[in-house]
């Protein structure tokens, strides 16, 4: 069954490189998931399930288009698989640490079928320019 994967959770990385998942988000998620490279410099985790929802979106792009390459290798080359230890914790790579400037200080949130996560400055001024009205009215033009 599908859930929507929802929240705001901040949470310390430790010296190893291990993040504990929130509990609210670790069973929606599952005990394996894959994280990989994000879009405005965060991480993105997917569920095993949604994981081969979106790999083959990425199948279906045409092998022929330098764009569509550089799209699918930015996620694929980056991506690790990933299992929650009995301490409800995960780690993350050097490579996707480095990528989103991961430090100390974590913020994960729910993204419906996806998990997002940052580093509590990078998301701070990413929350900060987000202004609802003016998006409001983009999302008028498509529908919503």
């Amino acid at each position: 069954m599908y859930r929507v994967l929802i929240g705001e959770y901040e949470h310390s990385l430790d010296a190893k490189g291990r993040l504990i998942m929130p509990a609210k988000l670790r069973e929606d998620i599952g005990e394996k998931f894959i994280i990989t490279k994000g879009l405005d410099g965060c991480l993105f985790a997917f569920s095993l399930e949604e994981w081969k929802n979106f790999e083959q979106k990425l199948r279906s792009l045409p092998i022929s288009n330098k764009d569509a390459r550089a799209f699918s290798r930015f996620f694929f080359a980056g991506a690790i698989d990933c299992e929650i230890d009995k301490q409800g914790r995960f780690l993350i790579s050097s490579n996707l640490r480095d990528f989103a400037e991961l430090s100390k200080e974590v913020v994960i949130i729910g993204m419906d079928s996806r998990i997002e996560i940052w580093s509590k400055d990078k998301w701070q001024k990413c929350d900060d320019d987000i202004s609802a009205d003016e998006i409001a009215e983009k999302m008028e033009m498509l529908g919503i």
